[in-house]
């Protein structure tokens, strides 16, 4: 797990490289999160499970301090200096209109518990896993080979 401290440091010691030099920039590390419940003890915490959320590919649960709780898509999020100033945007699993889905803004100090609780659709979705499935089926004969992508529930 990398921390955004980490991060910061990797792309400060890429900055001084020229981009000739360097094959692949830093990028984020992938992790399986499904199924995680994070612990929000810290302002500090809330933040890097809320960017994790942010960069999730499936629902999440959010679990607010009214007890209230919310299923959907995290597509947004705006940090401030404060967690009452941060808020995520989020749309609910049971947004009725799906052409005009309804956008929920919440505050990041209203939020008590996070739950990653949808199926990751990104997870396995690497170029290296369809060029793997391809030459499997190019070497049993198969011919027309096209590899389509899974359907989204």
């Amino acid at each position: 797990m990398s921390t955004h401290l980490q991060e910061a440091a990797k792309l400060e010691q890429l900055s001084h490289e020229s981009p000739d030099e360097i094959e692949v920039a830093a990028g984020r590390e992938r992790e399986q999160l499904e199924g995680w419940i994070p612990t929000l003890a810290s302002d500090a915490e809330v933040r890097e499970a809320l960017e994790k959320a942010f960069d999730y590919r499936g629902d999440i649960t959010i679990t607010r301090k009214d007890s209230s709780q919310i299923q959907g898509y995290l597509f947004d999020r705006r940090t401030g200096p404060t967690l009452d100033t941060s808020l995520v945007r989020i749309i609910p699993s049971d947004s009725e209109n799906k052409q005009q889905p309804t956008r929920l803004n919440i505050p990041y100090s209203d939020i008590a518990a996070i739950a990653f609780t949808g199926r990751d659709t990104a997870a396995g979705k690497t170029f290296d896993a369809w060029v793997k499935k391809y030459w499997e089926k190019k070497a049993a004969g198969e011919k027309n080979i096209q590899i389509e992508p899974e359907k989204l529930d």
